[in-house]
């Protein structure tokens, strides 16, 4: 398993599904969920290994992302 150094809090209700950040995560450790948000799409899921290197935030059209790196991501605290 890799260890994560960052970490990001996805906002699944406003994707609208654009898989633009699954390309474009340097580590591959976005995945597009099988179950569907609250408007219908398929989002990302957050697998082990994020560098927190915020290329999925900068990519993303609907701002789903919030990128953490450091202490916080290492003690899994996420803010709402």
């Amino acid at each position: 398993m890799a260890k994560s150094i960052g970490t990001v809090d996805i906002l699944v209700d406003s994707c609208k599904g654009c898989e633009l950040c699954i390309p474009v995560c340097p580590p591959k450790v976005l995945v597009m969920s099988k179950a569907v948000n609250a408007i219908g799409f398929r989002y990302p899921e957050l697998r082990d290994g994020c560098t927190g290197c915020e290329l999925c935030a900068e990519i993303c059209p609907d701002y789903c992302f919030e990128v953490f790196r450091g202490r916080a991501a290492e003690a899994g605290e996420v803010s709402a």
